[in-house]
């Protein structure tokens, strides 16, 4: 009796075997029949069964299965690339342990060819604004072919771009810890389908080109983007709230790259974020010798003096910001400014003064200050008023300083200008 039950069980598991082969070819037939969902749907029915198969029925499952995910990503589900690349791998550690290889060289070609495809549609996955989903196939696709890090290096930015900053912070990592520079060349080409232009290995673009499905190859040199990497962590570490990391990461990228302004700038705007005016106006003062015709950071100059009150400090740098722009519309308003919170500040000392004759001298000689320093600033809108007559905000402003001056005459002349 024992000896039955024995030979029933064995002719079980030959008939699971027989069934799971069976199934197999099922979706081999539908895959090759262009059916990829109906050789999905047919697999499956296996899957319960397959940790009881011989390995070489689990290595020709995992395989099979790898290729019906990446007809199907192919196809336009990319949540199959996953699935895709992880049967690959599995039916390859199977042969590998087994020490039975049949698929091995055919897995390579597979998962190469899946990774090009995952890089396109990262791409359409980018300019459809999907960029978590692109950031993890571009990671999918360096993972796949290590040598490859600018697929890495992108899977980063689309991950900023997504606003996955905490994902994008571990690819940067990685880029750093694999010494990754970014110098070199560029291999690109057009795609021809879209008309954009593309960057890949040189192996895949030269083949794409080949194909037909791509034209224009050009390499093109790129300069280290270890400096770019480090800034950009900073920046997501000042987004996360870990600004003594940020600060580590602006002192680590300028120890590299002490001549690029816009690191400096970068980390001169978080000492401003955390309090530190001082360290910031120094860190701007840097960066304009750096940048001596930027009006941007002469204008930043003057606003971070005139929040201190040094108005001659804020002053020169707005009167330098306007040397370089002409048109710089802030700073005039803001020279103009200056001139006005000036005589602002004379009228505290007008209002205590009394009705004795020295308080009366005072008081006339401090009006007398107050009004020419008023005047010095509708001085400065009305020669910007010449290269930018229509200006609300300059119009706006004037008008009110001669209000205060009590020059109806101009007054009335502003009031028109602004259709009042």
């Amino acid at each position: 009796m024992k000896t039955k039950i024995l030979i029933l069980a064995a002719l079980s598991c030959t008939m699971v075997g027989f069934a799971q082969k069976d199934e197999i070819k099922a979706a081999e037939k539908a895959l090759k029949g262009g059916d990829a969902n109906g050789a999905k749907t047919t697999l499956e029915a296996a899957a319960g069964a397959i940790s009881g198969a011989d390995e070489k029925v689990q290595a020709q499952y995992y395989y099979l299965r790898g290729k019906i995910y990446a007809d199907l990503a192919k196809k336009g589900d990319g949540s199959a690339f996953e699935t895709a690349v992880s049967s690959y791998q599995k039916s390859s550690d199977i042969e590998k342990s087994s020490g039975k290889v049949k698929y091995g060289k055919m897995i390579e070609q597979e998962l190469s060819t899946l990774a090009g495809d995952m890089v396109k549609s990262a791409i359409e996955d980018n300019n459809n604004k999907d960029f978590k989903q692109a950031g993890e196939k571009l990671y999918m696709s360096y993972k796949l072919s290590p040598k490859d890090t600018l697929y890495l290096y992108y899977a980063a930015s689309s991950a900023v771009n997504g606003g996955e900053y905490e994902q994008a912070l571990n690819y940067y990592n990685e880029l750093k810890e694999v010494g990754y520079d970014g110098g070199g060349i560029e291999y690109k080409a057009t795609n021809v389908a879209t008309g954009e232009e593309e960057v890949m290995n040189k192996v895949q673009r030269d083949l794409m080109v080949k194909s037909g499905t791509y034209k224009d190859p050009v390499d093109e040199k790129s300069p280290s983007k270890k400096a770019e990497i480090v800034k950009n962590m900073a920046l997501i570490y000042t987004q996360l709230g870990q600004d003594d990391k940020a600060l580590d990461a602006y002192k680590e990228a300028r120890a590299d790259n002490p001549k690029d302004v816009n690191l400096i700038l970068n980390e001169a705007n978080l000492h401003y974020k955390l309090g530190d005016k001082d360290k910031f106006k120094e860190l701007m003062a840097e960066a304009a010798t750096v940048a001596p015709d930027n009006p941007d950071l002469h204008y930043n100059i003057g606003v971070i003096n005139m929040e201190q009150d040094h108005i001659e400090e804020a002053r020169a740098a707005y009167r330098r910001t306007l040397e370089i722009n002409p048109g710089y519309t802030n700073a005039q308003l803001n020279l103009s400014t200056t001139y006005i919170n000036e005589g602002n500040g004379l009228i505290d000392e007008m209002n205590t003064l009394g009705n004795s004759k020295a308080d009366i001298a005072r008081y006339d000689e401090l009006k007398q200050k107050k009004d020419d320093l008023f005047r010095e600033g509708a001085t400065v809108l009305e020669e910007a008023l010449k290269t930018n007559p229509d200006n609300q905000a300059i119009l706006t402003q004037l008008k009110n300083i001669y209000g205060a001056m009590g020059d109806n005459e101009n007054f009335m002349r502003l009031k028109k200008l602004l259709g009042e």
